[in-house]
């Protein structure tokens, strides 16, 4: 009996000794032998530092990048990146894609493509074209000075603009025409020639104007903001100066500076495109010229005439005439005198036009659809899609009213276009100074 108990209890032991190991087995193994982790790849998701700025700097380059658009108009390619490019320093770029949150797992090489008109500055407009990635929903891109998406923790993205631009049709297009002024800098404080010039565009059928601002004087400013907040006008930041020298000029070899005048190349390039989903017409000219119909009150009965009698024409030039200040006299109207002490002059007095001399090169400004451009200059087009068409300056022209250039009097001829419109513009130009709460105590009575 001894034995049989003795041999019972060893058992016992054995059985409970090998319950325990089982256990610490079973309890351990996770922790002994877990699984080694598997290198990490690209991140998931886009590690999103989204530029807001208007103008951003590209890492490791002397290059400053404005804003992407899809562009799908040219085979092989989907996206462009409207830049501001050191001429001499420019090498092989490659766009990486934020695909709906998630990073694409390779890069694109990208087409560098510069603007023939740089008027001999250092820094020239350029576009940066690429293709997006199969299976990827594109949201934002980035540019990479090597074709590595991995080391993109510290990237900067630009927004995708115009998503799906081919497939939006024309009848959808929030606007008709918009109007592209670049650039204002300086202390320009014209504000009664602004808000005549703006009223005017309203009144010839404008939905929209943008302008680019670097700086203005502080009547201007106000008068701007009060615009903006009705909606009629939409102000793009433009802060040039903060990274480059910006020529006052136009040509290097007489101004100097790293850009031409403050950027304007690249600023109209970037309403072309801004405007190009939402306006069926855009029109790039400065803010002292109108473009004005002289067979037509508005520009929609113009463009429709245009547009039937050259079907294929997606670029109109239009002839530029100065209208050089010349002083009423006698008992003829001059300013109102509600409009006394506003800053800026009545370009109601610029009614003489001086006849150009067309032996020489003359300028022009556009009217464009936005789709049929790819490229464009100050005075022409650089690369579109379709014909140009030279508009006869009896049907239109550009009454450009320049706040001194003094010409003899018998080369001018009498012009009162602008006064066909006086009946509506005075008012409106009264009320919306009195808005911006730019009248004096007269004009408030």
């Amino acid at each position: 009996m001894d034995k049989a108990k003795k041999f019972k209890w060893k058992f016992f032991l054995l059985f409970i000794a090998a319950l325990i190991f089982i256990l610490c087995i079973t309890v351990r193994t996770p922790r002994m032998y877990r699984a080694i982790p598997k290198p990490q790849g690209p991140p998931k998701t886009c590690p999103l530092q989204i530029s807001e700025r208007t103008i951003t700097p590209l890492n490791n380059t002397k290059h400053l990048l404005v804003s992407a658009y899809m562009d799908q108009r040219e085979k092989g390619l989907d996206i462009r990146i409207i830049g501001i490019f050191k001429r001499d320093s420019i090498q092989p770029l490659y766009c990486l894609f934020c695909c709906a949150g998630h990073l694409s797992s390779k890069t694109t090489p990208t087409t560098i493509l510069q603007h023939s008109d740089n008027f001999g500055f250092p820094f020239v407009t350029t576009d940066v074209m690429c293709q997006i990635p199969p299976n990827c929903i594109a949201t934002h891109v980035g540019l990479l000075t090597q074709p590595d998406s991995v080391k993109v923790f510290n990237q900067t993205w630009l927004p995708i603009r115009n998503q799906k631009t081919n497939e939006k049709e024309e009848n959808k297009l929030q606007f008709n025409f918009t109007v592209c002024i670049s650039n204002l800098f300086g202390d320009y404080n014209n504000v009664l020639q602004f808000a005549q010039t703006l009223e005017m565009y309203r009144l010839l059928g404008v939905d929209r104007v943008v302008i680019y601002n670097t700086s203005c004087g502080p009547d201007l400013d106000r008068l701007l903001q009060s615009y903006s907040q009705e909606g009629f006008v939409e102000m793009v930041p433009w802060p040039i100066d903060h990274h480059l020298n910006p020529s006052r000029g136009w040509l290097f070899s007489q101004s100097g500076g790293d850009v031409h005048y403050f950027g304007q190349l690249t600023t109209l390039n970037e309403c072309i495109y801004r405007s190009m989903d939402r306006s069926r017409y855009v029109l790039l000219n400065d803010i002292d010229e109108i473009i004005m119909p002289y067979q037509h009150n508005n520009l929609m009965s113009l463009m429709g005439m245009l547009q039937q009698q050259h079907p294929n024409s997606g670029v109109f030039l239009i002839e530029n005439h100065i209208y050089p200040k010349k002083p009423f006299g006698g008992n003829e109207t001059g300013p109102l005198h509600q409009w006394k002490g506003v800053p800026g002059f009545n370009i109601l007095e610029h009614i003489y036009r001086e006849e150009p001399n067309r032996k020489i090169y003359h300028p022009h400004k556009l009217i464009a659809q936005p789709r049929m451009v790819q490229q464009t200059s100050i005075h022409e087009v650089l690369k579109k899609f379709g014909e140009y068409f030279k508009v006869p300056p009896d049907v239109c022209r550009i009454i450009h009213a320049p706040i001194s250039m003094p010409r003899p009097p018998e080369q001018l001829h009498l012009d009162t276009r602008l006064w066909d419109f006086t009946d509506k513009l005075l008012p409106r130009v009264t009320t919306v100074l009195r808005r911006a709460e730019l009248l004096g105590s007269q004009g408030q009575e």
